[in-house]
């Protein structure tokens, strides 16, 4: 994996507040950097993709299947529906 080194500039009390918080995670402020990096990263990513992945459902398609489903089969044990 490739590393690189970057200069960045936090507010003192945000920059204290993340020491407190890696001290009492018990691990490096780089770690706590990145793993909050990472984070925010997938959050947005996550925001973006449920629009796309919607723009490509098939609706029509889902609802034919979702009633089909179970057509035939007998719930297992243990699936059944309360009487």
């Amino acid at each position: 994996m490739r590393k690189s080194n970057f200069a960045l500039r936090l507010q003192p009390s945000l920059l204290e507040e993340a020491g407190t918080v890696a001290e009492t995670e018990v691990e490096a402020l780089n770690q706590l950097i990145n793993v909050a990096v990472a984070e925010k990263l997938s959050a947005l990513r996550t925001e973006s993709y449920f629009p796309e992945r919607a723009a490509r459902a098939d609706v029509p398609k889902a609802l034919e299947i979702l009633r089909r489903a179970g057509v035939g089969h007998p719930a297992m044990q243990g699936d059944e529906l309360p009487g």
